[in-house]
């Protein structure tokens, strides 16, 4: 006589939770975006268990330099609102500014994507921002892993990492040793928020609104909706700003990501030197008002949580700055002169906002 056991019907994968083959069509749709992120060096990419990468040979001592990061809070927005075509860009220019900041040509990107149910035409618009993000920055997409794990996140959620590898000449490495009192400090501006302090952005947003949908930021704000300024992607910096660091012409930059202005410029500053700003020099986008009014968060917060309209502050020599201001302008970026270096003082902040 059969038992119980004998009559179950035979289990598969997807019966568990996991489709194979939705992870397959994920992956044959993924491979067109990513050879139009291609580039010097890659030797396999998508596909293999492994990507191959070959140092580029007008290196002479080259020192890789590397970066992992996330999206964040940035995250519950995207769910709410339904809009994942732009957190993929989030992801990539978390890690590419990171390793800018050295001096790191970025060469390329993993990404990791992990959800409790594949959706396809989700997956797919988070993947073509990561693609977007990699031709911004130059570097290729080579690989990642789709992790499909039932039970581990709510049904239409996801959770995003992202790896960069980038390469810098030894001697070329941007450390900030070279900066001194009297430097200048240009800051280029912002896209918005980027993707840092969105727990406290959401926590304005429930106050205001009491939920968090399309329909609620629908309110305009400087002629566009709300929903369309918080979610703005992350500006990616490399095409403007590699080829001055590359060249010398910046001592230090910094990425002004969580911990703010006063969080990130000290990071970049040698022994001995502090940051003086001069607040009315850049003009502040009107998120952040927004923010800081229907918040009633005070400007040191502010100050300590967003970037306030800077996403990059350079510290150049003052014979430079000018000329330096001029060339990043006519490559597209909004460039202020912000402030200077000055000699720190005892019992002084590293960072002096006025």
């Amino acid at each position: 006589m059969a038992s119980n056991q004998d009559l179950q019907p035979t289990l598969r994968y997807k019966d568990a939770g996991v489709d194979i083959e939705a992870g397959d069509a994920l992956v044959d749709r993924i491979k067109p975006l990513a050879r139009k992120t291609m580039r010097e060096g890659v030797l396999a990419g998508i596909g293999g268990f492994g990507a191959l990468f070959e140092l580029p040979k007008r290196y002479r001592e080259p020192v890789l330099v590397s970066g992992t990061d996330g999206v964040g809070t940035k995250l519950r927005m995207a769910f709410a609102l339904d809009r994942h075509d732009s957190v993929g860009i989030d992801l990539v220019a978390m890690s590419v500014n990171d390793i800018l900041v050295q001096g790191a040509e970025p060469l390329f990107f993993l990404d990791y994507f992990a959800c409790g149910k594949l959706a396809l035409d989700q997956a797919e618009q988070v993947i073509s921002g990561i693609a977007k993000g990699c031709e911004l920055a130059g570097c290729a997409l080579i690989g990642g892993e789709t992790a499909e794990m039932p039970d581990s996140y709510p049904e239409g959620e996801y959770d995003l990492a992202g790896f960069a590898l980038g390469v810098v000449e030894k001697a070329s490495i941007v450390d900030g040793s070279k900066v001194r009192p009297g430097d200048r400090l240009l800051g280029l501006a912002s896209s918005g928020v980027h993707s840092n302090g969105f727990s406290l952005v959401r926590r304005v947003l429930m106050r205001r609104f009491g939920a968090i949908s399309a329909e609620h930021l629908s309110e305009r704000l400087d002629e566009r909706r709300l929903d369309d300024l918080l979610m703005a992607p992350t500006r990616i910096y490399v095409a403007s700003l590699l080829a001055p660091m590359q060249s010398g012409r910046i001592k230090a930059l910094a990425h002004i990501t969580g911990g703010g202005i006063v969080g990130n410029l000290p990071r970049v500053l040698p022994e001995g030197c502090a940051a003086q700003l001069d607040r009315s020099s850049w003009p502040l986008p009107g998120i952040f008002s927004w923010l800081a009014a229907h918040g009633g968060i005070e400007t040191s917060e502010m100050d300590r949580v967003f970037n306030n309209g800077l996403g990059m502050i350079a510290v150049v020599d003052p014979l430079e700055a000018d000329q330096l201001q001029a060339d990043l302008v006519a490559a597209g970026e909004n460039v202020y002169a912000i402030g200077e270096v000055v000699r720190h003082l005892p019992d002084q902040a590293l960072v002096h906002i006025s």
